[in-house]
């Protein structure tokens, strides 16, 4: 398999594998391997709720699954206090089934969705699925049992069958059926009006959520480095319009720019992680990078506790 500079697998490559267990496997388990290398290195597990093992530690709360991947001791800490409930939350609009490099938007997301379920059910994490376009078409609750990831990646691998995006509607039943406080992992494009957007995000929020948005767009969406004239369709209207590239490019580049931004401070306002990727990231910098935001929202949230107590 083709690996980018850094010996990371290349997300062409890795997107040629049909099965979506096995993409993801790939990914995690490559992750393991990389993680005392470049660009890794120096980043310990502890993101991941594991300290480096030190004489007098208790040996019955070694890991030995993490063990065998990294070759090293690690304890894991806090084993009943730290167990997630994640909820991924994926936009089945028709403008995710958009692509420019041989699979779309959806298959990219439905991949990252795959990946951080592996690496969080492995650690005893529960993981759930709600998929949506105009309203929720596909609900598997949070669980940690045999067969469980199975039918998630099941569910992850069936193309969107959507029409148009109504981040709105869907947000309010996705904060009905996620009552116990947990990790909500959106997945969208985010290419809708943002009226509504920002008040039923923070409504999950308000509900005791943490929420982490992946902005996930076509890297020809981001650059519009289209060269010739010609016919572009909506994917969810069917509109056909014929544009010149060259023209059009300044004004698309400032439109998007200011809808990126209010989505950036949007989340920025309401505290949630906010990432935006295009599809040729490869899925090992997704996974450290959402592990790293998971890093930093403890350690924020330890400090926080720290001066209330003090206070």
């Amino acid at each position: 398999m083709n690996r980018t500079a850094g010996n990371l697998i290349d997300a062409r490559a890795l997107m040629q594998i049909k099965s979506m267990e096995l993409r993801a496997r790939v990914v995690v388990e490559g992750f393991w391997h990389g993680i005392h290398r470049s660009p890794y290195h120096g980043f310990s597990v502890e993101f991941s709720e594991y300290r480096q093992y030190t004489p007098g530690d208790d040996p019955r709360y070694l890991d030995w699954r993490v063990f065998g991947r990294s070759d090293r001791y690690y304890v894991k800490r806090f084993e009943d206090e730290t167990n997630l409930r994640c909820h991924f939350v994926m936009d089945h609009s028709k403008s995710m089934g958009f692509g420019s490099l041989g699979y779309s938007k959806s298959e990219y997301a439905a991949t990252v969705a795959a990946t951080l379920a592996r690496f969080l059910f492995s650690q005893g994490d529960a993981v759930g699925l709600i998929t949506f376009d105009t309203d929720v078409d596909a609900h598997l609750p949070v669980r940690n049992r045999p067969g469980h990831l199975q039918r998630l990646m099941h569910i992850l691998e069936k193309a969107p069958a959507g029409e148009g995006t109504d981040l709105s509607a869907p947000l309010l039943r996705v904060a009905e059926l996620t009552r116990k406080r947990g990790l909500i992992v959106l997945l969208s494009d985010m290419l809708a009006p943002l009226e509504e957007v920002e008040k039923n995000l923070g409504f999950l929020r308000a509900g005791g959520h943490e929420v982490v948005l992946f902005q996930i767009l076509d890297p020809v969406e981001l650059e519009f480095d289209f060269e010739k004239a010609t016919h572009f369709r909506d994917l969810e209207s069917g509109e056909e319009l014929f544009i010149d590239p060259t023209s059009a490019r300044e004004n698309y580049t400032e439109h998007l720019q200011r809808h990126l931004g209010a989505i950036q401070d949007a989340c920025g306002r309401n505290g949630m992680d906010y990432h935006l990727i295009t599809t040729d990231t490869p899925l090992e910098t997704v996974l450290f990078d959402f592990l790293s935001g998971r890093r930093h929202h403890r350690t924020a949230g330890i400090v926080r506790r720290r001066v209330n107590i003090r206070g």
